[in-house]
């Protein structure tokens, strides 16, 4: 396939700070290196993008030296957190904002649905911003008429046609901007997480679209989403960024685990934990070792999907005979909740008065089990049934991901930490 999109050296620089303060000094500095024919001085200078630290410079680099391709009927799929430069990225691309260095080579006609409303006017009804969206993204008047009704009915607001937007919720605007934009039939099409406000129903007419968009038609897709299983079932590749910076760029799934790893090592999520045998002197009868928690048949580093089996390991040195050692697991969700208390004192399968020595306990969770989240894990040291003799808070933590879905399907997240699969059956009555 021939490249329909190429950036080269990709940098966007922003002053930090109160609009315009000090700016008339740096403006004139930078004209007078411009008329010697010198490098302008503030590319030099300039901090990381990373929101989590103090600034100590007066510039920033949302983006720094962004280099990649895209072949004609890619789904490009473009992943990092919140602040990483992916929004900044887009409105480049788009032609929204000019990049401070680089370039962007395209072919074709690029329509982008990069917040909800882009380019509406909340006094206009939906249809007359139909023509303005329309016209903003390069659709001739004849080209838009020719195709109204078709836009109205993909967007469900045929109701409403004719009502100022202002009077629209924010699903609705994002309905009819996407039906506009994905009907201009584009050679490029840039999507910023245009999954997040809609219902089941527009997800799966949007993703269908998509689809026939890059596989039925041929064109190229670049879209920005934070739900995993939407990028794992559309993209065919993804690029990764962090800080500014393309940190990764390769197959959707390697792309993924890499996100999740780094998303995790930065927010602090552990999913093992090793112990120094002086650490927890307290307590004459127990000595953690280590505590981790995994996807069985993978290892420790590997993320843990929806799908996956998840094996709890605590493994402790027991100092004293004739005293019982349970286990708790208590599981909290990202919010704080507790969802689950788990111990092996309830289990027949532990009895470990009388030996002493390193033991492991073990627990697995069925499958499809824990939905699509961030968890923490507490671990409690029982003596006797009836002591807390030790309490680790917090001490692992972990993340699971959703898997991949058919397309076409619902791509939004559960509202409930437990998700799980039972059986259903179906019976008809007279």
């Amino acid at each position: 396939m021939s490249i329909i999109l190429k950036a080269e050296n990709i940098s966007k620089q922003y002053r930090l700070g109160l609009v315009g303060t000090g700016t008339l000094k740096h403006d004139f500095n930078r004209f007078w290196h411009r008329i010697r024919g010198k490098e302008d001085p503030y590319l030099k200078v300039g901090g990381v993008n990373d929101r989590t630290k103090k600034a100590t410079e007066d510039y920033v680099w949302a983006l720094q030296d962004i280099n990649f391709e895209v072949e004609e009927g890619e789904v490009l799929g473009i992943i990092g957190k919140n602040g990483a430069g992916k929004s900044t990225l887009l409105k480049i691309l788009s032609q929204v904002t000019s990049p401070t260095t680089g370039t962007i080579k395209s072919r074709g006609r690029i329509a982008s649905l990069l917040e909800v409303g882009t380019g509406f006017h909340p006094e206009l009804t939906g249809r007359e911003n139909i023509y303005l969206n329309g016209a903003i993204l390069g659709m001739t008047k004849a080209e838009i008429a020719s195709k109204i009704d078709e836009i109205i009915d993909f967007s469900g607001c045929e109701l409403y046609i004719d009502t100022p937007t202002k009077r629209y919720s924010s699903g609705m605007t994002v309905r009819l901007a996407f039906a506009v934009a994905a009907h201009l039939e584009p050679d490029i099409m840039v999507i910023d997480e245009v999954l997040a406000v809609g219902d089941a129903e527009f997800q799966k007419k949007a993703v269908g679209k998509m689809q026939d968009i890059s596989r039925g038609q041929g064109r190229t897709v670049l879209f920005v989403s934070h739900n995993m299983a939407a990028v794992k079932s559309l993209c065919t590749r993804c690029i990764v960024l962090d800080n500014g910076g393309l940190a990764f760029n390769g197959h959707t799934d390697e792309a993924i685990d890499f996100y999740l790893k780094l998303n995790s090592s930065n927010r602090g999520i552990r999913n093992n934990s090793i112990f120094n045998p002086n650490e927890f002197e307290y307590s004459p009868h127990v000595r953690p070792v280590s505590i981790s928690v995994g996807a069985v048949g993978k290892a420790l580093e590997e993320p843990i999907e929806f799908e996956d089996e998840i094996e709890f390991k605590i493994q402790f040195n027991k100092l004293s005979e004739n005293i019982q050692i349970d286990t708790t697991l208590q599981i909290k969700d990202s919010k704080g909740n507790y969802v689950i208390s788990c111990g092996s004192g309830l289990s027949q399968n532990i009895e470990n008065k009388n030996e002493t020595g390193t033991v492991e306990h073990s627990v697995r969770f069925p499958s499809s089990f824990f939905s699509s989240e961030e968890f923490f894990v507490n671990v409690l040291f029982v003596e006797n049934k009836k002591t807390v003799t030790v309490k680790l808070d917090d001490i692992i933590s972990f993340q699971v991901l959703e898997s991949t879905r058919k397309l076409g399907e619902w791509m939004g997240k559960s509202i409930a930490p437990i998700k799980i699969k039972l059986d259903w059956f179906l019976s008809t009555h007279d």
